[in-house]
């Protein structure tokens, strides 16, 4: 009977040592899926892109041929342009120092980022509330209004995007995929009259040529370009008249894949700091076709968010 009791006793030790062992293991592994779980939760963040973009120094970039936002020197091959010189400065400050740029057509920058051929876009792209269905924005960096250039002498008279409208006659180049597309068409135009074509030297090439009476982009852009041809068979209109219309003046902004927000988050905090200290004026000073006093935009003078929710 001691023997039985004494073997009783023994096995109820042991069932308790294993119920403790599971327990602990229990407990242990509750515990350490919690630890695993944020060990994996910071697995996954030093996993992402942003934290792998700091660990290769290296960030993929792509930008449209349009000075003077984004441009590559004909001569040398390095990157230049206001936007290119504000995004490196921010990946900068996020401890990324190598922007990698990668040149296509405007109309495919914000798919190429879509695909994840690129890490970020940046060609002081406006920020409209049907891109950012396809791209994650960054907050704005610059503001622009909107120029035209037109023939030698200005043969049919065009001083806004109204007299185009009023003139079935004229015929307007835009580059692809731009919002004067938008613009044109809130003021009138008839899609008869647009031609459309590859990027800025094809705009004025179309005016010099003949092939359009006008072309119409951002007046940086236009200014740039039109001083860069010297060609005295086009002029640009210095009386411009701004259409009063809902993206003027628009906002330009890095843009990002829709997965990558922490990566969205962290460009703005850098942005943000850059802002404060007097450096995007800097830059904006120095950049062709730019002024601190004209391009600049205060942070929280217009965000994102409300571009992006306007009707």
């Amino acid at each position: 009977m001691k023997n039985y009791t004494l073997l009783l006793m023994l096995g109820l030790i042991l069932v308790l040592a294993a119920c403790g062992n599971g327990g602990s293991e229990g407990g242990g592994s509750e515990g350490g899926d919690s630890a695993e779980g944020e060990s994996s939760g910071d697995s996954g963040a030093e996993s992402g892109k942003l934290a792998e973009l700091q660990e290769s120094g290296t960030v993929s970039v792509g930008f449209a041929n349009e000075p003077p936002y984004a441009y590559e020197d004909s001569e040398s091959g390095e990157l230049e342009g206001a936007a290119i010189d504000i995004a490196t400065a921010v990946f900068q400050e996020m401890g990324i120092d190598n922007v990698e740029g990668h040149l296509t057509d405007w109309g495919e920058l914000i798919p190429g980022v879509q695909a994840g051929q690129y890490d970020a876009i940046t060609a002081g792209m406006a920020i409209l509330p049907d891109r950012c269905e396809n791209a994650l924005f960054a907050e704005p960096e610059m503001q622009y209004g909107e120029g035209l250039v037109v023939e030698a002498g200005n043969p049919h008279d065009i001083h806004s995007y109204a007299d185009i409208a009023e003139n079935p006659d004229v015929t307007v180049a835009l580059m692809e995929g731009t919002t004067q597309f938008d613009f044109l068409d809130q003021e009138g135009v008839d899609p008869s009259q647009i031609m459309s074509v590859g990027d800025i030297p094809a705009q004025l090439s179309a005016v010099q040529s003949g092939n359009a009476d006008v072309t119409a982009a951002t007046e940086a852009t236009l200014r740039a370009a039109y001083e860069s041809l010297d060609s005295e068979d086009v002029e640009i209109v210095e009386d411009f008249e701004q259409p009063d219309i809902d993206g003027i003046p628009s906002y330009g902004a890095a843009a990002f894949n829709l997965e990558d927000e922490e990566l969205r988050n962290a460009y703005n905090d850098a942005l943000e700091t850059l802002k404060e200290e007097g450096t995007i004026d800097e830059i904006l000073d120095e950049s062709q076709g730019f002024t601190a006093e004209n391009n600049r935009v205060e942070v929280g003078e217009m965000t994102t968010a409300q571009l992006c929710e306007a009707e």
